[in-house]
């Protein structure tokens, strides 16, 4: 386990759709699911993106791209064009609308003005699969704050290979497929990031590229791996390999911050969600996060939260969920 994992474990696909169709000119598409996060991979042809935020970018088929939002987003054959703007005749779209399960938002041509049935071996199709991720939780919410409003990774990952399967998936409609092409998007999500973190225009997060280091990517993942321990300055150094003093220099150096500090950060992260689940009592989030008892767990929130747990609880629960107690 490391810091990737566990900012991707709660992230998942709801409704992977919009193939078998052609998009004739002129045509845009608003976005508008209020994702954190939306996959686009053109199988077929291309178009541009056009962000909320930043300039249009030209997305040809089999790129990967990743839409920071919650802000829409437009997907259209000419970023210039009157209809991509606010004003024009875009039809909005979502990839996981009300209804069943990701077809009722972008699948197929139903009551699509400007999508037709694609004539045999017709040129310039463009099939477009995309997912919608809203990203549920603290945890995973972590990842959002270092990536850009739209990044792409070119047609050399691991979807290039299997772009056949995918738009068989999405046109031919076989038994399951809902929930195959969901998976297949958690995947990709997944290749997509790490391939972008790799890029020279990338700028990955000071644990990212931590987690290569031979000292400090041990102990990340152990910290990540059990953060309910008794970790110590001299346990953690223990795992590097190391004297406390060399160790607690390179994770600063790489890190900006004492092993301890984020530690700290990084449980507090870890309890903000877990006061959210159903049943949750402060002493048993306290024990999974590596408080002996209540008090020093909700001193150390406060301190780190500004607020103390049940504060926090408080201004974030559900409608229907009892305020917590105790």
């Amino acid at each position: 386990m490391d810091p990737f994992d566990d900012l991707l474990r709660g992230v998942r696909a709801n409704g992977a759709v919009f193939g078998g169709a052609v998009l004739s000119p002129p045509w845009a598409l608003r976005f508008t699911d209020d994702a954190f996060l939306t996959l686009c991979i053109p199988l077929h042809g291309e178009g541009w993106l056009v962000p909320a935020e930043g300039e249009p970018r030209r997305l040809a088929a089999g790129e990967a791209a990743i839409v920071r939002g919650p802000e829409p987003f437009v997907f259209t054959d000419d970023p210039f064009s009157p209809q991509a703007g606010p004003a024009g005749p875009v039809r909005e779209v979502s990839c996981c609308g009300p209804g069943t399960a990701g077809t009722a938002g972008m699948g197929g041509t139903e009551g699509t003005a400007g999508v037709v049935d694609p004539p045999a071996g017709a040129d310039g199709r463009t099939v477009l699969m995309a997912g919608a991720y809203r990203v549920p939780g603290e945890v995973p919410r972590r990842l959002l704050q270092v990536l850009p409003p739209l990044l792409v990774v070119p047609d050399d990952h691991d979807c290039t290979a299997l772009r056949g399967y995918f738009e068989t998936q999405l046109t031919a409609g076989p038994p399951g497929r809902q929930i195959v092409m969901d998976r297949l998007l958690d995947w990709l999500l997944v290749c997509t990031l790490r391939d972008w973190f790799g890029r020279p225009e990338a700028a990955p997060p000071a644990w990212y590229r931590a987690l290569g280091d031979e000292v400090v990517g041990p102990v990340l993942r152990a910290m990540h791996e059990a953060p309910h321990r008794a970790w110590t300055l001299a346990s953690l150094a223990a795992v590097a390999g190391v004297s406390r003093s060399t160790f607690a220099k390179r994770f600063h150096e790489l890190l900006g911050e004492p092993p301890l500090a984020y530690l700290t950060e990084w449980r507090m992260t870890l309890a903000a969600d877990l006061l959210g689940e159903p049943g949750a009592t402060l002493a048993s989030v306290a024990r999974r996060v590596g408080y002996a008892d209540p008090f020093g767990f909700s001193t150390a929130f406060k301190r780190v939260r500004g607020v103390s747990p049940s504060a926090y609880r408080a201004g974030n629960k559900p409608a229907d969920q009892p305020v917590f107690a105790g």
